[in-house]
């Protein structure tokens, strides 16, 4: 802990700089932001409140089931709000309002998209990989298979889906500290970089589930609150706000420079479906991203293995989805209220362009000025903070989910075979999180332009395409074999990543040619890549006529029992 103090120490003094240079903007410089010593504040004391937790849960950290799952001694009620802080992310909070300002009624596609995946995971999963699982998915993928070739896989797809979660993440990490410190955003990102691999090397999943609980509770109470203030400015009327922004947006075309009858257009259409998503192709697979995606996301299916028992997880899944749906509800309203309040707001003029243009770097800050447009600076502050804690306690719960791949997966189970002891496999898992941090940091800065909601519905596509079929066929279907699952997993995952790669949000989007070049033409590869990664599961499996293959059918009845009725399961976590 004495490192993490050090850092603390440095973090401050950076900060103190910044905001130095802050104050000095106030004076000479009028296009600066003035410095928000209340945000600053605020944002101050939960990075010191944070860290005691840290520095509490660094001390009841003593083995690898401590550091992975909290020793399985977390209840289904503080996991379920966990798990709803893990998934109101950065891309929730700010991308989905920034996506509601800017296209309006299609912006709700995330919202709906994120929440539907939940029965799946209610229904099919979350007794099963309490049952099965010890820390990570690939526990329950791969419980009647050959470990080392699932576990490969399961590492990789990890990985990569914990990679672009992160991006998304770091980009809105960037823009809130740049907006509130005037820091460059390269220098944001690496300091919000560096604070989350505190949390994880020292705390482990304690300190990541205990910053979650308390994230979610404020997150859920200042989004209350803004989307009570939003409608009393409307007298609680939705007709009255949707019509005022329909308003706005007319009024902004007009200023752009279109005619009354186009602009008339413009301004209705953001209460329609259609500007978003132009196709019925790439709606369904937009959809499937967002709806499957959530059963493949390993750092929330990791969190079913924190909790006694299968009872315990099935509590977790129902007050996560209670808290994650009222949460969408109101973000929702929040992203009109973006519309209403912040584009009409002279003082919040560079967002307004921003949006015009279609860009995603301020446009990103949307719910954060409307806080600043309902509560003044007070309530700006708090929201700011929160913002924050947001970011860091989902950066920390990928990274310990990404950095558990490669101890637990790949370290202890491939290459020490299972014989790995707890002290060496917390020492490689300490080693990836640092990785992983750098990872962040640099992919963070190069995506400082895209909004973030979107480039979530990316590593969702990625884990719907490569874990869900995996896990999906090796629990419920009979026949799959380790063959089957570890192709068609990798065909999920390379097909996934490939036509992300050429697809236009990222071809013309980050890499930089020109409209209309990219080689696949949907933004979204679900329905593709999801299609291969099953087909490839079954194939694969219904051709391998080794004898390995049979006695893994025939394993398929104990593991069934065990996963309907949770014999065999330990009431903490592990076998």
């Amino acid at each position: 802990m004495k490192a993490g103090l050090q850092f603390l120490a440095a973090l401050t003094a950076l900060l103190a700089a910044a905001a130095a240079q802050a104050a000095g903007a106030d004076l000479g410089q009028v296009d600066k932001q003035p410095t928000n010593w209340v945000a600053i504040s605020m944002f101050a004391v939960f990075v010191v409140g944070t860290l005691f937790i840290t520095k509490w849960a660094a001390s009841k950290t003593k083995s690898a089931a401590d550091f992975y799952t909290g020793g399985g001694g977390i209840t289904g009620f503080q996991n379920g709000l966990a798990i709803a802080g893990d998934y109101m992310s950065a891309a929730s909070f700010l991308g989905i309002s920034a996506a509601v300002m800017a296209s309006g009624y299609d912006g709700l596609i995330y919202s709906i998209g994120f929440l539907v995946g939940w029965p799946v995971i209610t229904f099919l999963m979350a007794e099963r990989l309490r049952n099965l699982g010890k820390f990570t998915f690939a526990d329950v993928a791969g419980y009647r298979f050959q470990q080392a070739p699932i576990r490969i896989f399961a590492a990789s797809g990890t990985l990569v889906v914990v990679a672009f979660y992160l991006i998304a993440q770091m980009v809105g990490a960037g823009s809130l500290i740049k907006l509130l410190f005037g820091l460059e955003y390269w220098m944001a990102v690496v300091i919000v970089g560096a604070l989350m691999m505190i949390y994880v090397l020292f705390g482990g999943m304690t300190a990541t589930t205990w910053v979650q609980i308390i994230k979610a509770c404020l997150l859920l109470a200042g989004v209350t609150f803004m989307a009570f203030m939003v409608m009393a400015q409307f007298g609680f009327s939705p007709e009255a706000l949707f019509a005022r922004g329909v308003e706005v947006k007319t009024q902004l075309a007009v200023n752009g420079g279109k005619t009354a009858e186009d602009a008339a257009v413009i301004g209705r259409a953001i209460m329609g479906p259609g500007g978003f998503i132009k196709d019925p192709i790439s709606a369904i697979s937009f959809g499937m991203a967002l709806m499957f995606g959530t059963a493949g996301l390993p750092h929330i299916l990791m969190r079913f293995f924190t909790v006694p028992d299968a009872k315990e997880a099935r509590k977790s899944v129902f007050w996560a989805t209670t808290w994650i749906g009222y949460f969408y509800v109101l973000i929702f309203i929040i992203g009109f209220g973006a519309i209403t309040l912040v584009l009409t707001n002279p003082e919040f003029a560079d967002t307004a362009k921003g949006i015009i243009k279609g860009g995603g770097g301020s446009a990103n800050m949307a719910a954060v000025l409307v806080a600043k447009a309902v509560g003044g600076n007070v309530f700006y502050g708090f929201i700011s903070a929160v913002a924050f804690a947001t970011i860091l306690a989902v950066v920390a719960g990928l990274t310990l989910s990404g950095a558990s791949a490669v101890s637990h997966d790949l370290y202890a189970t491939v290459i020490k075979k299972g014989k790995a002891d707890s002290a060496s496999e917390l020492k490689v898992s300490r080693m990836t999180t640092l990785a992983l941090g750098l990872v962040a940091v640099v992919l963070g800065i190069a995506f400082e332009k895209q909004n973030i909601a979107f480039m979530v519905s990316l590593a969702f596509a990625i884990a719907a395409s490569a874990n869900f079929p995996v896990l999906f066929m090796s629990v419920l279907w009979k026949d799959c074999t380790t063959k089957g699952a570890v192709i068609g997993g990798f065909l999920g995952l390379i097909s996934s990543v490939g036509l992300t790669v050429v697809s236009p949000s990222v071809w013309e989007a980050v890499l930089g040619y020109p409209k209309g070049s990219a080689w696949f033409p949907y933004s979204s590869p679900a329905l593709f890549s999801i299609s291969i990664g099953f087909f490839g599961v079954w194939l694969f499996s219904v051709l391998d006529r080794s004898p390995q293959a049979a006695k893994e059918r025939a394993a398929y009845k104990s593991q069934q029992v065990r996963s309907e009725t949770g014999l065999g399961a330990s009431k903490s976590s592990g076998h």
